[in-house]
């Protein structure tokens, strides 16, 4: 995964190629939402509504949020999916 700055508050789209145990292969749409350790109340109130309301109109299904930016792997990621299977 591309680096990030941990001080950031992102929000990703990502399609990523997901290969299942039985040899198939899907494209789920993630949405992965960063928001650091130590961000204001306030700040973390204004970015979890805009964070609800682009979910809702983009019918995103595939949700994560993390606070750590270098945790951001494609070992979390695949973690994370496998909980829809």
């Amino acid at each position: 995964m591309d680096e990030l700055k941990d001080e950031l508050k992102t929000f990703i789209v990502y399609s990523y190629k997901y290969q299942h145990d039985d040899g198939r292969v899907s494209y789920p749409l993630c949405f992965i939402f960063s928001s650091p350790v130590g961000c204001k109340p306030e700040q973390q109130m204004m970015y979890a509504g805009s964070k609800n309301k682009l979910v809702q109109t983009a019918e995103l299904t595939k949700v994560f949020e993390i606070r750590n930016t270098e945790d951001l792997t494609e070992e979390w990621l695949r973690e994370k999916l496998g909980f829809f299977h």
